[in-house]
């Protein structure tokens, strides 16, 4: 059942993404292009995705538990650190100059086209190298 869920709500976000048109990266990159062919379009995506989430959390946090666990698990840390801005920078860098976020490229994988192959094959590197960097800089001695 857990499964069942896990993949209804995939179909779900997939589904949004394809129909609101972020899979394809020349609208995402049009949003960028404020002095050219600007389309604003994605800042209504996000503002209704900000909101369902804005009042999704409110009502589903009122729960004693989730339904496929015994505990929410949140986020506990609240601070900025350099990995964190790091790394959000990297992400919107890459966005800008790719076009896909990796929530708009998943559903677009099943285009078949080139771009979208090269950059889910760059996250997936990234994700690598960013698994890798932690443990190679680690300079603090075993126990």
């Amino acid at each position: 059942m857990r499964l069942f869920g896990i993949y209804i709500i995939g179909l779900i976000f997939g589904l949004g993404i394809s129909i609101s048109g972020m899979s394809n990266p020349a609208k995402v990159l049009n949003f960028f292009d404020i002095a050219g062919t600007w389309d604003p379009s994605l800042a209504f995506v996000m503002g209704g995705a900000l909101g369902v989430t804005f009042f999704g959390y409110r009502v589903i946090l009122k729960r004693s538990a989730p339904m496929f666990d015994t505990v929410f698990r949140l986020p506990a840390r609240t601070d900025i650190d350099l990995p964190l801005v790091g790394g959000s920078a990297i992400f919107g860098i890459g966005w800008g100059i790719a076009g896909f976020c990796p929530g708009g490229a998943l559903p677009a994988l099943g285009t078949g086209r080139s771009e979208v192959l090269i950059f889910v094959a760059a996250l997936l590197v990234g994700i690598a190298i960013a698994k890798f960097l932690p443990r190679a800089f680690n300079t603090t001695a075993p126990a």
